[in-house]
């Protein structure tokens, strides 16, 4: 069944069905116990308790230094810091235990960005939440923010600064639950955001910019990750990705196959990356969906599927040991080759606009097929990069009309069943429909609505079928459902005529009406509705007008006769 787009946008309260939410939209802290210490780089003193502001410590390392090590705490701290730049901080944040009713927060006293600190270096801790904070790399070399080994860390409204000076802005590694949400993020001469073996979590309604490889990447191994809502421009290499290139002895049993597993990118805003806007190079169950894509792939494509790399960085023992577990990799020493196949790459419903200057140099897709993986390695041989590939519903502007779509592609071969350039074209535009936005020039990237973006076809993303996990050793079952029920904004999709990208538009309404003489309609803020009745839906009369500029939830009269059984509400332009 298609989603074909139209100018008029309808909501037909029989066809109306109740959409799954992803949830939590944010980590919840809860009403945890904690103990207060205050800390005042200016006015505070170490021999004081902290208990209140004018009894505040002077550094973040004695504070930290209060907090028992090594044991699972009964009692949690909440380190306050007053504005200020903290230079005296621990020079290795090591073994703090807390739990989820015990956790240890620093927290500024004052708005964001109020309270700075540099580079921290963090291992084995859990339940530690960051919560306003800026983090600065004011040397060169290293990381401007490090967790190794850790659960359940939380970066929430923090601003993380490389300014070039940071190989990595954020490098997580061998850790599990970690949640990135309303941060900004920039400055590395590697990759802003850089997870290696990192399993659940969240990078949600983040800036993620100026990085001269990948702007973020989640790799090693890395699964059942929510990449939700974020903005990601200005980098080298690419936008996003999962999956890259991984040493085996950094990965962690049981996820010791593909480079990624069940991570879902949707409603990302990725603009001005010289390499592709997405990616996914050794990926298992990835979607990629109503993302907007914008000025991406200049000195190549726009997307890519291909192989993730795979080496032995030196520690054989550990290489060996996972290789006889079962995981795909040798344990002698190679250079990365690209051999970790993908399987299950959905790739439905993104708009990507490249204006004439901006248009990739070489395609639209780098897809790889089949490659022959080192004997030994466990891998299934032939290693395909396109097995059960899906690219449907995505709405692309990118060069002249005769741009290739495939170009050098292996991959999406005639023979292959679910990916082939027949059905590319069949079910996807390609250079048909012009994306036009609110304000292109000021990167306002919403849907104008008398555009074409509303005339595409996007298609329901079905679900990925499980079953075919590889072992030994066997990850657990990610979220086989890839239901998006909301867009970047926070609107519910209700409408069935959703179009593609990261926005709505106004297009997504959701109509009921109320018995006798009104219906109510939730909708998105900032748009005008003309509320429209029939009887059978082959004629509709208007009833009145609505603008929705704040509250979402409207209520209008019914002037129609008791012989009426369906209404819509349709778009009107501004």
């Amino acid at each position: 069944m298609k989603y074909a787009g139209i100018a008029t946008l309808v909501g037909l309260l029989c066809l109306e069905s109740s959409a799954q939410v992803w949830e939590p939209t944010s980590y919840a802290i809860g009403s945890p116990t904690t103990r207060d210490i205050w800390v005042d780089a200016i006015n505070g003193n170490n021999a004081n308790s902290g208990a209140t502001s004018n009894l505040a410590v002077r550094t973040v390392t004695e504070a930290w230094n209060r907090i028992p090590m090594g044991i699972a705490l009964t009692n949690g701290f909440r380190l306050r810091l007053q504005p200020g730049t903290h230079t005296s901080i621990p020079n290795y944040w090591e073994s703090r235990y807390g739990t989820a009713a015990h956790p240890i927060i620093l927290q500024a006293e004052g708005p964001p960005g109020s309270v700075i600190l540099p580079d921290p270096n963090i291992f084995d801790c859990a339940y530690l939440y960051f919560l306003g904070i800026e983090f600065r790399k004011l040397a060169d070399g290293g990381d401007a923010f490090h967790l190794e080994q850790c659960q359940f860390v939380l970066l929430r409204n923090c601003t993380i600064r490389g300014y070039n000076f940071a190989h990595e802005t954020v490098k997580v590694n061998q850790c599990q639950n970690i949640y990135i949400e309303d941060c900004d993020i920039s400055g590395a001469g590697d990759n802003a955001v850089d997870f290696v073996a990192v399993q659940y979590g969240h990078i949600v309604r983040s800036k993620i910019h100026q990085a001269n490889d990948w702007a973020l990447y989640v790799k090693g191994g890395s699964a059942q990750i929510l990449i939700d809502g974020n903005e990601v421009y200005d980098a080298g290499t690419g936008g996003i990705t999962a999956g890259q290139g991984t040493g085996f002895e950094f990965m962690t049993n049981p996820w010791l196959h593909y480079e990624a597993y069940d991570i879902k990118i949707a409603n990302n805003v990725i603009h001005d990356t010289e390499g592709a806007g997405l990616g996914v190079n050794g990926g298992y169950n990835i979607l990629l969906a109503y993302n907007t894509l914008v000025r991406v792939g200049s000195r190549s494509h726009v997307i890519e599927v291909v192989h993730g790399a795979r080496g032995c960085d030196g520690n054989w023992a550990d290489c060996e040991n996972n290789r006889l577990a079962g995981g795909w990799g040798l344990s002698v020493p190679e250079d990365d080759s690209q051999y970790i196949p993908n399987r299950n790459v959905y790739i439905y419903n993104n708009i990507v606009l490249n204006p004439p200057a901006n248009h990739s140099q070489w395609q639209q897709f780098a897809i790889r097929g089949a490659t022959l993986p080192p004997t030994n390695s466990n891998i299934p041989s032939p290693s395909y990069g396109d097995i059960n590939l899906h690219i449907r519903g995505n709405l692309i502007w990118n060069g002249p009309t005769n741009h290739p779509v495939l170009g050098d592609s292996t991959g999406c071969a005639t023979n292959n069943p679910t990916c082939n350039e027949s059905q590319l074209r069949a079910e996807n535009h390609f250079n048909t429909l012009y994306p036009l936005f609110v304000n292109l020039g000021a990167n306002d990237f919403r849907p104008a609505i008398t555009g074409d973006i509303f005339r595409a076809i996007t298609y329901p993303i079905p679900p990925f079928p499980g079953g075919d996990r590889p072992s030994p050793p066997l990850v657990p079952v990610g979220n086989l459902s890839n239901a998006v029920p909301r867009e970047r904004n926070q609107h519910p999709r209700h409408q069935l005529h959703r179009p593609p990208g990261a926005y709505t538009g106004g297009a997504s309404m959701k109509m009921v009406q109320i018995e006798p003489d009104s219906v109510s309609l939730l909708a998105e803020e900032g748009y005008t509705y003309a509320l429209e009745a029939s009887e059978n839906g082959g004629s509709w009369t208007s009833f009145t007008t609505v603008s929705n500029a704040l509250d979402p939830l409207l209520t209008a009269p019914v002037s129609a006769g008791p012989a009426v059984q369906l209404f819509r509400a349709r778009l009107l332009p501004p």
